[in-house]
């Protein structure tokens, strides 16, 4: 094979000093075809195999290989075949005597002829955005969580948004979307999503999905149209993917030590609003083409009908909720939002909890059962929902109840004063009375009615008190003792 040297030397004697092609090939004893090589191309000659060398320990297992290896593409992407595997297998199911070496060496030619190659992608101002899900883990309290990442992100500016919420069901995946639309102050033309099932119910051919409802509704509302990946082709939306990625890198890590949800998502709009100003002159350009917002937001809510039993509770994703007296044995629609659950009695609206995500937990108001206490009294005495109350309402009833065994009908009555003042007001009065000394019924009554408070309702088939509503100067506790007969508790 002809040396740089030499290819120098032919082409200088033929293109300077006119030498012909005999002449090279006679003076420097070299094939006339060598010479002509060497003056088509100044290039090193390179040697290339007509045909690829045979390998007779590999050559049997090759089919094999290309075999499993397009058998993973439609695998999940964390379970397909490594090099190692692939060895392990061919020596345990088909007795290969070869290398491992040898079989990483094919497996590398092989994923380079069928790696895939994509097209860069970009959309004008205002035209597009991503949306996905991701998942991080906090200290919320002390207490490692992991929390969903409802991203999405601006295609042409890049401008990110980020909401952390419990979970990911249908109606956090709502409630995403609308802070997104209010925190950007307009909607895109066109989302791009794999496929939720809070989005999709069936995949169809192609391009076309069968949407869930409620997500049509959103879209009814904000007037955006959806696009959807293919099934396992999260690249085709790069742009979000590489999001989820690169906000749990640089807002957590290290992993927020944060006393609540709402304190982790001010960071995360915090880290947001960072961004936009990163690219204030893209986000310019990008605000102007977004669509308006609806003159009102979405409902983000999840329906369902629940029946409360005779324990005036209900069941919703394995917790139960209480309801008013008048509602048991009702069939009743339920909205399930993020953050609480709204009760109705047809249109009626009659009570509100705050959501649990924990599981078999039983989430009761106290006024839903003092009715019921009214009329049952001795139940005050081992009431799940009483005994839910702060530790003041635990030492009065243990105190009442030993003092006298009929004591649990002076504690049902003081639990009644809940229906004629707010519960924050009868837990101070509560307090209080025990710092003085002075505890009882008539006593923590005229506490409430000495400070002015007034009453949230009228007592609802209860006598009304016999005494009158003085107002009398709280600078001698003994006062009210005396004016109602009694002695020191």
């Amino acid at each position: 094979m002809l040396q740089m040297v030499d290819i120098e030397y032919i082409r200088k004697k033929h293109f300077i000093e006119g030498w012909s092609i005999r002449k090279i090939s006679r003076n420097l004893d070299i094939a006339r075809q060598t010479v002509r090589k060497a003056l088509q191309s100044s290039e090193t000659p390179k040697y290339n195999l007509s045909k690829a060398k045979s390998c007779p320990v590999m050559d049997p297992y090759k089919d094999i290989i290309r075999e499993w290896l397009e058998f993973d593409k439609t695998q999940p992407k964390k379970q397909r075949h490594t090099a190692r595997r692939i060895f392990n297998r061919l020596c345990d199911e088909y007795d290969f005597t070869g290398s491992e070496s040898s079989v990483r060496s094919f497996v590398r030619q092989v994923k380079d002829i069928i790696k895939e190659a994509f097209v860069p992608l970009s959309a004008d101002w205002g035209e597009q955005a991503q949306v996905d899900w991701g998942r991080a883990k906090v200290y919320i309290d002390g207490q490692l969580t992991e929390v969903s990442l409802f991203c999405l992100r601006l295609k042409a500016s890049l401008v990110p948004f980020v909401w952390a919420s419990p979970t990911e069901k249908l109606e956090a995946f709502l409630e995403g979307h609308k802070l997104a639309f209010e925190w950007l102050g307009g909607v895109p033309a066109n989302l791009v999503y794999d496929n939720p099932k809070t989005a999709v119910t069936k995949i169809l051919k192609g391009p076309y999905r069968e949407e869930h409802t409620q997500f049509s509704s959103l879209r009814a509302h904000y007037l955006f149209d959806s696009e959807f990946c293919n099934p396992a082709s999260g690249h085709e939306k790069g742009t979000v993917e590489n999001l989820v990625k690169y906000v749990r890198s640089n807002t957590m890590v290290p992993v927020p030590q944060i006393k609540s949800l709402d304190e982790l998502n001010q960071k995360l709009l915090d880290w947001c609003e960072r961004q936009r100003q990163l690219r204030s002159k893209e986000w310019e350009l990008e605000h102007q083409e977004l669509r308006l917002l609806p003159s009102a937001p979405f409902k983000c809510s999840r329906t369902h009908v629940a029946t409360a039993n005779r324990l005036l509770l209900f069941q919703f994703d394995r917790n139960y909720y209480s309801v008013p007296v008048e509602c048991g044995h009702k069939s009743l629609r339920v909205e399930a939002f993020v953050d609480r659950i709204e009760v109705y009695d047809q249109t009626k609206l009659v009570t509100v909890h705050s959501r649990s995500y924990n599981r078999g937990e039983k989430i009761m108001k106290l006024e839903h059962y003092l009715p019921v206490i009214a009329r049952k009294p001795r139940a005050a005495k081992n009431a799940l929902v009483v005994r839910k109350l702060p530790e003041v309402y635990q030492k009065l009833r243990v105190m009442l109840c030993q003092r006298n065994p009929e004591g649990y009908r002076e504690y049902a009555k003081i639990l009644l004063l809940n229906m004629e003042f707010h519960f924050e007001d009868v837990l101070l009065a509560l307090e209080e009375s025990f710092k003085s000394g002075y505890i009882g019924l008539e006593y923590i009554r005229q506490l409430l009615i000495s400070k002015g408070l007034k009453a949230t309702t009228q007592t609802q088939g209860l006598a009304p008190s016999k005494l009158p509503n003085l107002d009398i100067p709280v600078d001698n506790p003994s006062k009210f003792n005396y004016l109602i007969g009694g002695v020191p508790a």
